[in-house]
């Protein structure tokens, strides 16, 4: 499922609303986070444009230090802190990425930080943001409520609250990556940046509008979090479930990203989550980048949407990589069953003395990998002298995997396909 967002506002009227921030807060964040946070490489993927038909360039915030482009908009928005309110402290909500970026500059900068967090947030990622230094507070079910508590402990403690989006130092200082993109490669046809709560996309529209008017700025929401699409659009399309990208997963667009996000961002993608998988999968295969979900939003679109794309020259915002290890495997694999590279299927058959080696051998000659074997007697849906054998192979392709299936059933196997639910009619 891929959908696109139409403007709210007919072209015909001028219906710009004030914007938060301009293009000369977005280069004095530049100044400021110049030497403090990585300028991060723009680099060609050859790999990706091959497979998407468009000219890709990949901008890696997934190697800043805490992992994703959460740096730039916390360091400034700290930056701008007087000597009392540094004092004080911070205080701010996040499940991942800002909160690991609050708390890492805030110890640089000797600022008091604390970080609430929804209950069931990864213990990795709590854990890391202790390791920053922070104080972690684990509250509420969900964002919502542990923003609640956040707000609280700031009107309580007399913290600086620091919105992870629905702030200008925070947009300003998201929008830097773009005028390193364009100084990069001023040719650029497209800009294309994950939308959660819009900060990050508002400080890169902001920026590329105002260097390159003429450039497409597009976002990527996950398609089960449709936030930004439903404003614009004036529609009400259901919000909530588990996504790969839960780092775009907001319910409620920002009160200061809306109207730049409306004004200058010239479409919306909604990305469903298979999309997203292939895109974290085609990032490690083809472009040797490790990625999460929300930072893979932006190839997604461009693999779901290749009308909009091709022939163009793209310059993805791959915005983070802190993915979970076992994550990555179980869709690295997962991707590897969607092109029937991984195949499983059972062989019924007489039971006699060197079956398995048989099956093996054939298999080996045939060029397949065994991954798994299962040996069974004990089906009642199989005859007393038969036996069950299912098989887990790996294999080059679909169409390997095709041929291999036909030997076996050439040489009177009769392989069945078993697919997640067990047993299927069809063939592979």
């Amino acid at each position: 499922m891929a959908g696109r967002a139409r403007r709210a506002c007919p072209r015909s009227r001028d219906c710009r609303l004030p914007h938060a921030i301009t293009i000369d807060d977005v280069r004095a964040a530049a100044e400021v986070l110049r030497g403090q946070v990585l300028a991060t490489p723009l680099v060609p993927a050859p790999g990706l444009s091959a497979l998407t038909g468009a000219t890709i360039a990949v901008k890696h915030e997934n190697m800043q230090a805490t992992g994703s482009f959460k740096e730039r908009g916390a360091l400034y928005k700290l930056s701008g802190l007087d000597a009392e309110e540094r004092r004080r402290g911070v205080v701010a909500m996040s499940a991942g990425n800002h909160a690991q970026a609050v708390a890492y500059h805030a110890r640089r900068l000797g600022i008091p930080a604390v970080i609430v967090m929804p209950v069931g947030t990864p213990l990795v990622k709590a854990e890391n943001t202790r390791g920053h230094g922070a104080e972690v507070q684990l509250v509420g079910e969900t964002l919502v409520e542990a923003g609640a508590h956040a707000r609280a402990l700031a009107a309580e403690r007399g913290l600086v609250f620091v919105h992870p989006y629905d702030d200008p130092r925070v947009m300003a200082g998201q929008g830097t990556l773009a005028l390193e993109m364009l100084g990069e490669a001023p040719d650029l046809d497209d800009l294309v940046v994950p939308i959660g709560g819009g900060g990050l996309v508002s400080g890169v529209a902001v920026a590329a509008r105002a260097v390159k008017p003429g450039i497409r700025v597009v976002g990527v929401e996950a398609a089960l979090y449709p936030s930004f699409a439903n404003a614009l659009r004036g529609e009400d399309a259901p919000i909530g479930g588990p996504t790969l990208a839960e780092g775009i997963a907001v319910k409620t667009v920002g009160t200061l990203t809306l109207p730049i996000v409306r004004d200058l961002v010239s479409d919306i993608v909604c990305v469903d989550e298979p999309a997203i998988e292939r895109a974290v999968a085609s990032f490690a295969t083809h472009s040797r980048s490790m990625t999460e979900g929300a930072g893979a939003a932006g190839l997604a679109a461009v693999l779901s949407r290749p009308d909009l794309f091709a022939g163009r020259r793209v310059g993805l915002v791959l915005s983070g990589g802190n993915i979970d290890a076992r994550l990555l495997a179980a869709v690295m694999v997962r991707e590897l069953e969607r092109e029937n590279r991984i195949a499983s299927f059972r062989i019924t058959t007489a039971d006699r003395p060197g079956l398995l080696g048989a099956i093996a051998s054939r298999l080996g000659s045939l060029g397949a990998n065994i991954l798994e074997v299962s040996h069974g007697r004990l089906f009642l849906d199989v005859p007393a002298k038969s036996v069950t054998v299912d098989v887990t192979i790996e294999t080059r392709n679909g169409t390997h995997t095709s041929d291999v299936l036909a030997a076996l059933a050439s040489d009177g196997l009769d392989p069945r396909p078993i697919g997640p639910t067990g047993l299927s009619e069809t063939t592979y």
